[in-house]
């Protein structure tokens, strides 16, 4: 299932509550030299889903649904740049969620394939995400700090308009419980699901 929502809403938190194997989509970020990259201003605009790898994305999703098995790279925001892969296998779980900024840009194909279980989109208090982002971005020393405020402005601001169009992609936008919820649901009928029938 896919979890997507604005930067900051609570998504990995949400993932690891869950207990089910997680692939990380924002660790398919283009790298930083990469001509193809987005600009805002003169600066790359790294909220922009053209500044991620969402072919590389469906095939590592649509490996694990058909192999139980995949490698991913491992992305350092600070950097901008992959510096290794990580192997993530299901170990028969019939089910995982793949989480990220850009996640309901890919839902449709998702669907298309028949890898589509469910698509969420975390929503909350717009102040809340700002928060949460900035102090998460400053423990992490994702960018300078003037940056990250400005990209925080500039982001909550444009928080409705970012999940309704998650919404038009196809995901549902639920608050952190609810979310959760709707994940329990899933899990509990997937598991109740004969092994044949499974996805």
């Amino acid at each position: 299932m896919l979890v997507t929502g604005p930067s900051g809403s609570g998504k990995t938190r949400l993932a690891a509550r869950s207990g089910l194997p997680v692939l990380r989509l924002d660790d398919f970020y283009k790298e930083g030299d990469d001509p193809t990259l987005p600009l805002l201003g003169a600066a790359v605009d790294w909220d922009s889903p053209l500044s991620w790898d969402a072919d590389a994305a469906v095939r590592a999703i649509a490996q694990l649904c058909r192999e139980g098995a995949t490698t991913a790279p491992r992305y350092d925001l600070s950097r901008s740049a992959r510096t290794g892969t990580d192997h993530l296998a299901l170990a028969g779980s019939p089910l995982f969620i793949a989480e990220g900024i850009f996640a309901a840009d890919i839902a449709a194909r998702c669907a298309a394939l028949g890898l589509l279980a469910d698509a969420i989109c975390l929503r909350g208090r717009p102040s809340t995400t700002f928060r949460r982002r900035l102090l998460r971005d400053i423990r992490e020393a994702r960018k300078p700090l003037p940056v990250l405020l400005r990209r925080g402005w500039r982001l909550m601001r444009a928080e409705p308009a970012l999940v309704a169009r998650h919404r038009a992609l196809g995901a549902t936008p639920c608050a952190h419980t609810e979310a959760h919820a709707r994940i329990t649901r899933l899990r509990t009928a997937t598991d109740l699901t004969p092994a044949t029938a499974r996805r």
